[in-house]
């Protein structure tokens, strides 16, 4: 049930945010969905925005420097001392194994999970020996597997840095989320990639709303705007993750959609594992009902069990 007492522009709603383009886009998508939900003019909700230490360190692919924590780092901290009442994130940059103090409220209706191709048609396109830039390991490994000879570039930045980096002629192509640049309004930039020849990241596309979890009043007001089936489906992608122990080193693709074909509420999971310079690759796919979280287990395990060791050796299974 909402609350009765609703927020105020004297004590409005605070939702944390990083400050990076796409972070604020995400946290205005979040304050208009809140508004419209419960009715509030656009004040009652406050956007704090922060600068994270992940946006801060550039020049290092995040592997190397701690990870996803350092796109959840402040937030958590301003979350956990109450500076904020909320925090907005893009779920696939959201570690695994989360504070117990910390609950993901809110999952926003997932948008475009594909990835885009810029700088040239298709893949196969690409000229022998291109230069491809990204930092993502998942990314490698699938461009790799898909040909050999392409070279990978290390490419950080937000969503203009890299296509600015890619106009400077430092890559001949790179890969950006159709989510991300739809929600920056770049619509029609470069060839989304199907995704029956190349799956996305666990939970790629999906905003998710995290609050404290003894913050009844927040829980309340942000369980408005959770989309059901969106969450069903990154929270089971992130059950994988949590099935497989993999890092940020560890390339992993997935894609949890809903098979309603008779009428019921079941999911479809394809996941693949690919070895890090993209040689070896396993696919499964598994079919369970929506909320259980004990099938993407299953299927990490199987995963693991049938991977060859240079697939396998990069996970630790189950924390």
């Amino acid at each position: 049930m909402t609350p009765t007492i609703a927020p105020s522009s004297t004590r409005p709603f605070r939702l944390g945010t990083r400050r990076s383009p796409l972070a604020m886009a995400q946290a205005h998508e979040t304050r208009a969905r809140l508004c419209a939900a419960h009715g509030w003019p656009e004040d009652a909700v406050e956007l704090v925005p922060v600068i994270a230490s992940g946006d801060r360190i550039q020049d290092r692919p995040l592997a190397e420097i701690g990870g996803k924590a350092l796109w959840t780092r402040e937030l958590d901290a301003w979350l956990i001392e109450g500076a904020i009442d909320a925090a907005v994130h893009s779920l696939k940059d959201v570690e695994t194994l989360r504070p117990a103090e910390l609950t993901i409220a809110a999952v926003l209706p997932r948008e475009d999970v594909r990835d885009v191709l810029l700088g040239a048609a298709t893949i196969a396109a690409l000229a022998p020996g291109a230069r491809v830039g990204t930092s993502a390991p998942r990314r490698a490994a699938q461009l790799l597997h898909a040909r050999p000879d392409l070279v990978v570039v290390g490419f950080r930045g937000n969503v203009a840095t890299r296509i600015a980096k890619l106009a400077a002629g430092e890559a001949d192509a790179t890969l950006l989320a159709a989510a991300g640049l739809a929600r920056l309004g770049e619509i029609g930039v470069g060839t989304p990639l199907e995704v029956d020849d190349w799956l996305p990241a666990p939970a790629q596309g999906a905003i998710g709303i995290e609050c404290r979890t003894d913050d009844a009043r927040a829980l309340a007001y942000l369980a408005a705007i959770d989309h059901a089936p969106s969450r069903a489906e990154v929270m089971a992608e992130r059950a994988l993750l949590a099935g497989l122990g993999g890092t940020c080193h560890s390339p992993i693709a997935v894609l949890t959609t809903h098979a309603n074909e008779y009428g019921g509420d079941d999911l479809v999971m394809r996941a693949a594992l690919l070895s890090p310079d993209g040689a070896a690759r396993i696919e499964r796919t598994a079919r369970f009902a929506a909320g259980d979280l004990e099938a993407p287990a299953r299927l990490a395990a199987r995963l693991l069990d049938e991977a060859e060791d240079a697939i396998a050796r990069n996970f630790s299974g189950p924390a």
